[in-house]
Order: structure tokens, then sequence, then C-alpha cells
């Protein structure tokens, strides 16, 4: 009988397409994946979880919505919620097509998600400080007039954000051209800055990107997109019914309104923190550390995957970014006894390849 060979039939742009692998690796220290070192437990935030598993999620996450709107002083109409935010890239993506344009190195999902859909993708590469190449970015808009614009900022895994005058000189190129500007602001509550939503009612080609994933809540995947309502009503034709589970929904609402203080408080802890790692890091000779507004810190070293190779024998995991920056590792920050652990094993190493 004839074998069943499904490359016959995949599409040539997924044949070619590399998945975000996610490697489990044993560890003592997680710092590779920029979540929270804080534990939350569910009976950290309710004991009394009263959904019926019988029935269907609320399609609109009207209770979420409302919680999160309070936060952000906006109308929850102008909210969005997701299966964390790539579910909502990938809506913004299959919604209004492509070219998706995106400076580079950024989050590896706005081109996994792109060419997963078989749209253009356009890299311009950032400039020597990790900041938008203005001409670069601005003669590909002109040229390639594309769908969507997407910028991390601050930015992943570089840990700057963009100037601020570029991406508003951006947005307003974009209207022109009728393209869709997704500011993603994933790390935003690290950020020293102030973010974009104050923009959102000074351009109707502007929606912004958020989550609870980096704050404490990675394990819920809830993310949330804010835009106006012409664009968020696009994207709804094609969100899937019930996309955020009911306990999901829940937890989250309820950890915005009765636990908020509490991720406040871890906010400003892992600030500290990081702030305290980069200046150790500055003191170790053949490092060059870069200012991070983010939950991690980017640095370049040589032999840098010899170190990650080391650091992971001794259960310490950081992310190896050799593949796209070179001689590059980032690490998240963690607690303060997890960041000095991996300080001493990282002068360990470093002293042993002497």
């Amino acid at each position: 009988m004839k074998k069943f060979n499904a490359n016959l039939i995949v599409r040539d742009f997924i044949k070619n397409l590399k998945p975000y692998e996610i490697k489990e690796i044993p560890y003592k220290i997680k710092l590779d994946a920029n979540e929270s070192p804080f534990p939350v437990k569910l009976s950290d935030i309710t004991t009394d979880v009263d959904i019926d598993l019988n029935r269907y999620p609320d399609p609109e996450a009207i209770q979420l919505k409302k919680a999160l709107s309070k936060k952000l002083k906006i109308s929850y109409k102008d909210i969005i919620v997701g299966n964390g935010s790539d579910e909502l890239i990938y809506y913004l993506i299959l919604t209004f097509g492509g070219p998706v344009i995106y400076p580079v190195p950024t989050f590896a999902m706005y081109g996994i998600i792109a060419q997963s859909v078989g749209v253009e993708r356009l890299e311009v590469s950032l400039d020597n400080d990790f900041d938008i190449d203005f001409e670069k970015m601005t003669s590909s808009i002109i040229s390639k007039r594309p769908h969507i614009i997407f910028l991390s900022s601050p930015n992943n895994p570089t840990g700057n954000t963009f100037s601020s005058d570029k991406i508003l000189g951006i947005i307003e190129l974009a209207r022109q051209k009728s393209s869709l500007v997704v500011i993603d602001e994933a790390y935003h509550p690290f950020c020293s800055k102030n973010g974009f939503l104050p923009f959102l009612k000074d351009f109707d080609n502007l929606v912004i990107l958020r989550t609870l994933s980096k704050i404490g809540f990675a394990g819920l995947r809830v993310g949330y997109l804010i835009g106006n309502q012409t664009v968020l009503q696009e994207i709804n034709k094609v969100r899937l019914p019930y996309n955020l589970d009911a306990l999901s929904q829940y937890v989250a609402e309820q950890a915005l309104t009765k636990f908020y203080s509490k991720i406040n408080s871890f906010i400003k802890e892992i600030i500290k923190e990081r702030q305290r790692l980069y200046k150790e890091l500055l003191k170790i000779n053949g490092i060059k550390v870069f200012i991070s507004e983010a939950n991690f810190i980017l640095f370049k070293i040589k032999e840098s995957k010899k170190i990650y190779n080391e650091l992971s024998k001794r259960g310490i995991l950081i992310r190896d970014l050799s593949s796209i920056l070179p001689d590059s590792l980032r690490v998240t920050v963690g607690t303060k006894q997890e960041n000095d652990e991996f300080l001493k094993e990282l002068k360990n190493i470093l002293e042993v390849l002497k």
C-alpha cells in the first residue's frame, strides 16, 4: 500500500519555514524565557473559582476587558484579548495581509507567522545602536507600501526602546500609505519611558500589543490588542470563537482587580535587580553590556556558545543568540539569589577559559 506523503501537498512557503523551537533542558535556574522569576499560584489570587466548565467561556471576555480598560483608562470596546500576543499577531497578518515590515533583530514570531500565512516579509536592519534606521525604514515603506509595520519597543532581544520621534515619523508616513503600525509593548511595564497609548487618539492606523505574560502570568497566555474600533471590527472577523478559555479569563480578571499591587511590587524588584545585574556585568572584563528597558539584558562576549553550554551544564539557562547576533547572549532578570548564582558561575567559567 502506498504511504501518504505530506510533502506532496504542503504549501511551499511552509516547507521552508523553520518553527519557533523551545528546547526543554533540565535546569536549576531558568533565565532564558523573559518570565517573571516570582511564582504566582492560583491560590494566591483566588480560592473560590466558580466556573461552569461544561459551558463555553464568554466569547467577548467582557469582564477581563473591563478590568483592563480600568487600568488603561480606555473603553473596553477598544480591546481584543487573545491567547497570548502570538495569536493576535496571527490575526493581524491574517486580516490585513502583506507585505509585512519589521526591523531586525526583533521578536521572531512576526516573520514566522507572516511566512506561515504566505505573505511577503521585509526585514530592515537596525542601526549600530539598535535603533530604527529611519532612512532605510521609510524608504522601504514608500517603495513597498506594506500593509503592516511591526515595531517592538522595548525591543526583544536588544532590550532598548526605539526613538519616539522615529516611531511617530513612521506612523505618520504609514498613515499616508494606508499602512497599519503595530507597536508591541510586551515589556512596557519595565520601561522608564511612556508608551504609545496616548497617541491612539491621534492616529487611527495605530494599534498596540501588550501582554500579561512578562509580569507573572505566562502560564495564562493572555495578550491584548488596543486600537480603534474600525480596525478591531475587521480583526474580529477572523478571531476564533471562544479564543480565550474561561479559567484564563477569570484568573486574569481577578489578578488585575485584586492582586495587582503585589504584581507591581514584583515589577519594581525586577527593575531594581536589572540595574544591579547590569552594573555587575559591566565589571567583568571582556563583556559588552547593553542598556535594557525590559526584564532581560543582552551582552556580547567571545566564545559565547561555549559559555552558554557551560552555564547549561551547571543548570543555569540563558538564551544563546549567536545565530542572529554574533557572540551574543541574553539573560532574563531573576531574583537576587538567581542573579548572584548566574554571576558567580559566569565568572568561574571565564576564569577557566583564560
